[in-house]
């Protein structure tokens, strides 16, 4: 395979002195990367007065069928071909193995439960709390393992996927603990005749590690309130973050609880499927945020390489390292990336790349919310880099159909913009912003649509404008792209703007098959 070779920082800052001489034309002041087909980059200089017929800022218009005015050829005609990857196998596995381990926890408790012991109100509630219990501590361990970065099983079953499960699960694993602790409260209390109040401080406070599980319990509960919506978004994202890392403190409180009172945790067979589950999540966690993490850095030895202003509140981060040639990343993922500055060592975020790997550097965008992101434009070059990763499954590779959409809003051109150097001829892009001069990677989006055969449109003003208003409308997003729901469609952006996206295209009979989202965690 011939090397590629890149522009320089410095060429760069040439070219964007040179296209200072066109205003009407954008600036783009770092390198691009090149296209990883080809033996000559793809970047052969400042684009011509003409380079851009394929992209245009477009408007809604009462005059043209499709209801905008926009510049370049009509859509391509519609390709029927079939799907290229699908990954519902792998889910449905998974889903199975899913049902398997949880009927197997429950039947622990019939294996272990004598003919006729449930025989009153009482032995009743009991055995409601212990199979309440069992599935509670199944979820958790599947939570953790779910939590612990392994590559294997993002890619196995994808990182929307496994972020959607792990969300419904914490609400049932909540629910099931604590009807756990209510059920066999009242089972106890009634089996001694003591009021329930009363009962359950006897319980705490006279069988063995049950302090340990009531802490297990208020970690969980605590846990949950901050993951609702309204709660995370008010909290820093350093906050969250740890609170929710003592989900593997609440595993160790509570599997003391487990072993010391579990009565359907040492017979026959539980005395193999819970010590077997522990160990698979333990060995997980320790691979995934343990081992993979210090390989992937003492093998690439990360540092910063230079910080690039694009735009109000926007910059970029170029990551340099060792061997990135063979660093296992793809255009879409992201990193979560540490500093090791004296301020920010502890801190650690995820951003997406904003270019498609290549063998000279790594590169990540940023856009100032707080106070962390906005002293990462101050970083000087040299600054040593903790990664962990990639992640994610927003990849050219999880395609199931020839053409692609790519939809992004704000920051969420990063990944957009990596990902257009992947994907197929006849792609668009279609670019939703403010106002124009909040249009990040213009030049490059517009040099990599002539040189991909790709399209891109702008959709720029308020809320309220006519055009804004109408691009997640059903006749807005066919009129822009008429074969939509026959291409892939990946979507980055606020929540507000993916949220609308999504529900415009379903109504559009886009299948979620091929609905392709940026899962972050915050």
């Amino acid at each position: 395979m011939v090397r590629q070779q890149f522009p320089t920082f410095e060429d760069q800052r040439h070219a964007g002195a040179d296209l200072l001489e066109h205003p009407a034309r954008p600036v783009s002041a770092h390198p691009v990367s090149a296209r990883p087909d080809s033996a000559q980059p793809w970047w052969d200089g400042p684009p011509t007065p003409d380079a851009y017929r394929r992209s245009d800022i477009v408007v809604e218009s009462h005059t043209d069928p499709t209801g905008w005015t926009a510049e370049g050829p009509a859509t391509p005609p519609i390709d029927d071909r079939p799907p290229a990857e699908a990954t519902s196998g792998n889910r449905l596995l998974v889903g199975l193995l899913f049902m398997a381990g949880l009927a197997t926890s429950v039947s622990l408790w019939l294996f272990e439960t004598e003919a006729g012991a449930v025989r009153d109100a009482a032995s009743m509630l009991l055995a409601a709390g212990r199979i309440t219990g069992l599935i509670g501590g199944y979820l958790l361990f599947v939570q953790l393992l779910m939590m612990s970065r392994v590559s294997w099983l993002e890619e196995w079953v994808g990182a929307r996927d496994l972020l959607r499960w792990h969300r419904g699960l914490g609400t049932s694993l909540v629910v099931a603990v604590l009807a756990h602790v209510v059920l066999i409260t009242y089972g106890y209390a009634l089996t001694a005749g003591q009021p329930v109040v009363d009962q359950g401080w006897t319980i705490i406070t006279t069988l063995p590690e049950m302090l340990s599980a009531t802490a297990a319990t208020g970690i969980l509960v605590l846990i949950s309130l901050i993951s609702i919506r309204a709660a995370r978004n008010r909290l820093p994202y350093e906050l969250w973050h740890l609170i929710h890392l003592s989900g593997y403190l609440a595993l160790l409180l509570a599997y003391g609880h487990q072993i010391a009172t579990g009565a359907n945790l040492s017979g026959r067979y539980a005395s193999v499927f819970w010590p077997g589950l522990g160990a698979l999540v333990i060995s997980a966690l320790i691979w995934g945020r343990l081992v993979e993490p210090v390989w992937l850095n003492v093998r690439h030895r990360f540092e910063v390489a230079q910080v690039v202003a694009e735009g109000a509140n926007t910059f970029s981060i170029y990551i340099d390292g060792k061997r990135l040639d063979r660093l296992p990343a793809r255009a879409g993922q992201f990193m979560r990336w540490r500093f090791l500055t004296a301020g920010g060592w502890w801190q650690s975020h995820p951003f997406s790349l904003s270019a498609a790997p290549n063998s000279q550097w790594l590169r990540l965008t940023v856009t100032a919310v707080g106070r962390h992101t906005a002293k990462l434009a101050e970083l000087e070059p040299g600054t040593p880099v903790w990664a962990e990763g990639p992640f994610g499954t927003f990849t050219a590779q999880r395609r199931t159909r020839r053409r692609a959409l790519l939809i992004a809003g704000g920051s969420g051109i990063a990944p957009i913009r990596a990902l257009l150097e992947d994907m197929p001829p006849d792609t668009i892009v279609i670019y939703r912003a403010g106002r124009p001069e909040e249009l990040v990677f213009r030049a490059e989006l517009e040099d990599l649509a002539e040189h991909r055969d790709a399209w891109v449109r702008y959709i720029v003003g308020s809320r309220t404008d006519p055009g804004p208003r109408r691009l997640f409308t059903p006749d807005g997003l066919r009129g822009l792209v008429p074969d939509v729901n026959r291409r892939d469609v990946y979507l980055c952006g606020p929540p507000g703007l993916v949220h609308a996206a999504v529900g415009t295209l379903h109504g559009l009979d886009v299948p979620d098959s091929q609905i392709h989202l940026d899962p972050f965690e915050f």
